[in-house]
């Protein structure tokens, strides 16, 4: 198994192989774009914080024809309205169901599983990952995630974990070094 360096460390040829081929990335948000926590107010306002790093990698997918999704069981117009800046336009919320979400987006979008990558960090994620050629975790992730997962990342949720994906994935496109905009 030969290995590539890459910003991120060394990962393998086969990994990214795979990535050359992702035409879809799919995402949880709790964990993921966010740490994890959940800010709740005296008035039930939710808060919660994304990185701009996300952002920009979110943006630099987008602007070479790579879809991005979020599916995340939670409902938040949080979510709808960070994801909408970023020019994310699918956003399924409130989706217990994992799987099926992806297979809809699949079916959508006209694609076959080696073109779907996934990154999330709990176990009701791994319902996504049956349905995407490349399973992905945070380093914050449950263990049983990061157990299943190919790859890890060594970035944390909430901290630049999309854009360590992002960053991958151009880079096995050879797309890293392009500019692609400002970040948000």
């Amino acid at each position: 198994m030969s290995l590539i360096d890459t910003l991120y460390g060394p990962v393998t040829n086969n990994l990214l192989y795979k990535l050359g081929k992702i035409k879809l990335l799919v995402c949880d948000v709790d964990g993921v774009f966010s740490n994890g926590n959940i800010f709740m107010g005296n008035n039930g306002e939710e808060l919660k914080a994304f990185n701009t790093l996300d952002g920009y990698g979110v943006k630099a997918l987008l602007s070479i024809g790579i879809d991005v999704a979020v599916v995340t069981g939670r409902q938040s117009q949080i979510v709808e309205d960070r994801m909408t800046a970023l020019g994310v336009t699918l956003i399924i919320q409130g989706e217990e169901n994992k799987r099926s979400a992806v297979q809809k987006l699949k079916e959508h979008l006209n694609l076959k599983k080696e073109n779907i990558a996934a990154i999330g960090d709990d176990v009701p994620d791994l319902a996504m990952f049956e349905e995407a050629n490349v399973g992905i975790s945070v380093p914050n992730g449950h263990p049983t995630v990061r157990q299943r997962s190919e790859y890890v990342t060594q970035t944390y949720g909430g901290a630049g974990a999309v854009r360590e994906v992002c960053d991958l994935i151009l880079f096995s496109k050879n797309k890293l070094n392009q500019s692609f905009g400002s970040s948000i």
